[in-house]
């Protein structure tokens, strides 16, 4: 039969149609990219279980409603900063209903619908409920009636795309107080005047900036280490750090929570405040009075529930894998796992990326092929891993720090320029920034690259290419940027060896 034969709906439970070539649990970004590459060009049949939103925490609580809440901001701050523009803006800030009603957008009012029609029309069958291993090659999905699972088979391999939650420590108070996740504050619905944002990372700092740009009119960040960011070269840290305090936010370091009390606690939905004040003390003998807490504390892999004591490994085990994405400790090569629940590189494109090395080593199998060539085997997420922090300055680095270089055993040089370009000036009047590239002295080559500034996140892609292609920067002089773009700064690293 072939895919146009299938039926496009979904399957009837409990017949011959219950076993599927491939079977992926999950249905975020990973989990589509899996499903589509292992069966692209074939007969194969594949199940995508999903028992939230298809499209997953990106295209409707991460990515795309963040990134949809952090740009009108820049774009007004652009404005405000251009000679002939900036007089013609309006004082004001954004008109923050307009900007609501433009996330819904990108986020369709998390409607998934139309990600289910595009599955479809690539030969997956989507099935709704929640996806449990029950042994090798088997998966039960249990939905609206969990008194009658439906077991599916797989043929040739279970993915497992099940991705991350947010986690609420467990300090005195907090649960209880319903504190906001990361999901409430990309989907907020209102703006509270005061707020706590626990955590220094990636998600902190990102709603930190949009919450302030909203109209938060009292925001404080805690956090337990010396800096932001601790991942990022510490200049970027100390730019964004700096970007925050000048817009009013306060950045306590050092600092915890010790408890926690919510007197008047509700249950009013996601992107809404969860009841009354809250009072929080923390542990230098402070207290602060809230509105709202946002936890951006990390994330831990979903595979509580997920059946792993079935194929024999510890049911709360992290999942490791083999650069095919096959899960270690599993005989026969059948189970892999892609994006966050991989534990490898918890971004989303690095998911995509994995899903698609998986789908064609699952292509390859099924056919009898071997697994020749680079295709077949990520490699990118053993430190060529790209990233943009979208706060304001923005940061994109790609590789390693500078510290985790030398770590590593790498002789290193660092070339460092600000980014004082014509294109810079030209595109922004307060334009700032600066770059750092670390080269290991040995092949001559980027083993890093950071940009930290003004709308730099365009920079990164050049120097991931760099990096993946072990360019030697004696090449990179060769590849010339044009005039006037920001790129020029790349010209700017290099002449700073030369001096």
């Amino acid at each position: 039969m072939t895919r146009a034969d299938r039926p496009s709906g979904p399957r009837e439970p409990g017949t011959a149609d219950d076993t599927y070539d491939v079977i992926v649990v999950g249905g975020g970004p990973a989990g589509e990219n899996a499903a589509q590459y292992a069966v692209a060009g074939s007969d194969r049949t594949v199940a995508l279980v999903e028992h939230e939103l298809v499209g997953g925490e990106c295209s409707y609580w991460a990515c795309m409603p963040s990134k949809a809440l952090l740009r009108p901001a820049q774009v007004l701050a652009t404005a405000r900063h251009m000679q002939g523009v900036g007089d013609k803006v309006s004082a004001h800030g954004v008109d923050v209903p307009a900007v609501l009603v433009r996330r819904d957008g990108f986020t369709n009012h998390r409607d998934d619908s139309g990600q289910v029609d595009w599955a479809r029309s690539a030969g997956i069958d989507v099935v709704r409920g929640r996806g449990c291993l029950a042994g090798e090659r088997t998966v039960t999905v249990t939905d609206a009636h969990p008194d009658q699972p439906r077991t599916l088979r797989a043929r040739h391999a279970v993915v497992l795309a099940t991705g991350t939650v947010a986690v609420i420590p467990d300090t005195p108070g907090l649960r209880a107080a319903l504190p906001w996740t990361s999901r409430d504050a990309t989907n907020l619905l209102e703006i509270p005047r005061r707020v706590l944002v626990v955590g220094g990372g990636v998600v902190a700092c990102e709603a930190a900036t949009w919450l302030r740009q909203l109209g938060v009119e009292e925001l404080t960040m805690v956090v337990r280490g010396s800096r932001l960011l601790p991942r990022v070269e510490p200049f970027a840290a100390d730019m964004v750090t700096e970007s925050l305090r000048a817009h009013g936010i306060t950045v306590r370091h050092h600092a915890a929570i010790r408890q926690v009390s919510r007197p008047d606690v509700r249950e009013t939905g996601i992107g809404r405040i969860h009841g009354g004040p809250v009072t929080v003390d923390l542990d230098d003998g402070s207290t602060l009075d809230v509105d709202e807490i946002v936890v951006a504390t990390g994330r831990r892999a979903t595979t509580a529930a997920l059946g792993l004591d079935t194929v024999g490994l510890s049911a709360d085990a992290a999942v490791t894998v083999d650069d095919h994405l096959t899960v270690e400790g599993v005989d026969g090569d059948w189970l892999y796992a892609v994006g966050d629940v991989a534990g490898r590189a918890a971004l989303t494109h690095m998911g995509k990326y994995q899903a698609r090395v998986c789908g064609d080593v699952i292509a390859a199998r099924a056919d009898g092929r071997p697994l020749g060539g680079h295709r077949y085997r990520a490699s990118a997420d053993h430190h060529q891993v790209p990233q943009v922090i979208f706060t304001d300055p923005e940061i994109a680095a790609v590789g390693r720090t500078a510290d985790q270089a030398r770590a590593d055993g790498f002789d290193v040089e660092v070339l460092e320029a600000d980014i004082d370009v014509a294109g810079a000036a030209l595109s922004r009047d307060d334009f700032t920034g600066h770059a750092a590239m670390v080269v290991d002295r040995a092949t001559d080559t980027l083993v890093g690259a950071t940009f930290v500034g003004t709308d730099v996140s365009e920079l990164v892609h050049a120097a991931t290419v760099a990096l993946v292609g072990h360019v030697t920067l004696d090449t990179l002089w060769h590849a010339v940027p044009s005039y006037p773009t920001v790129s020029e700064v790349w010209l700017r690293l290099l002449e700073s060896r030369r001096s």
